[in-house]
């Protein structure tokens, strides 16, 4: 595994020896965590590398990420928002997980990594949502619902011109076909998308980048109303 090499050949980004300690400390505390909390089904050290961390990272290509602030949607183990922290210290991220168990993981995690400008919410994601209104420069999330739920729950929180980032896997172009709706219907437009395999034969990952033109009122609605009359 040369972790370090595939980043500076993907993403022209070398990183440094505290940025690797870094990693090293996460998969250490992740493995240790996860001996008593589900946090992960993947534990091989270089499936962690590959799968999380180095997938985490592939949005860096896509988006001008270096600062600002940014929402990460049910990030379960922190991904992808910490590992983009490790390489953007000036980034400040804001966590929502309804799962305290999670919650409690990332904010050992945090003080762990000795990193600072990181929000942790438990929270229901729509009813973060729905009080805090365009207030981030981007918004992701990785694997965690239907591209039409998540995008009802993201665009309303993102400012006017902000950004949201769907990470999905190689179904994404159904998935987003099926959003199109809910992105207009939130206020949204779709500016590029992007599909690539991860090093190794690590998988297929879709990445759709989603600015928001302009601000729509009552989304997102509750949880159950999204689900039984989606946009």
């Amino acid at each position: 595994m040369d972790f370090k090499e595939d980043i500076r050949k993907s993403f022209n980004i070398l990183l440094s020896d505290e940025q690797l300690l870094k990693f090293s400390k996460y998969y250490d505390k992740l493995i240790e965590y996860n001996t008593h909390t589900n946090l992960t089904t993947i534990t091989e050290k270089e499936d962690v590398y590959y799968k999380h961390f180095y997938d985490s990272l592939t949005l860096i290509p896509f988006v001008n990420i270096k600062d600002g602030s940014l929402c990460d949607m049910g990030s379960g183990a922190g991904f992808p928002s910490i590992p983009l922290k490790i390489i953007f210290p000036e980034l400040k991220v804001t966590i929502i997980d309804s799962a305290n168990k999670r919650i409690k993981f990332l904010s050992e995690l945090v003080e762990e990594l000795g990193i600072d400008n990181v929000n942790l919410a438990h929270q229901r994601i729509e009813e973060y949502g729905q009080n805090n209104q365009e207030k981030f420069d981007y918004v992701t999330a990785r694997a965690l619902g239907n591209m039409t739920l998540i995008t009802e729950m993201a665009i309303p929180m993102l400012k006017v011109n902000g950004e949201f980032i769907a990470m999905k896997g190689s179904k994404g172009k159904e998935e987003l076909t099926d959003a199109k709706q809910a992105i207009q219907k939130t206020g949204g437009k779709l500016i590029n998308s992007m599909y690539l395999e991860l090093p190794n034969d690590y998988g297929e990952r879709s990445i759709f980048l989603i600015r928001k033109i302009n601000h729509i009122n009552g989304y997102p609605r509750e949880y159950q109303q999204m689900l039984k009359k989606p946009l």
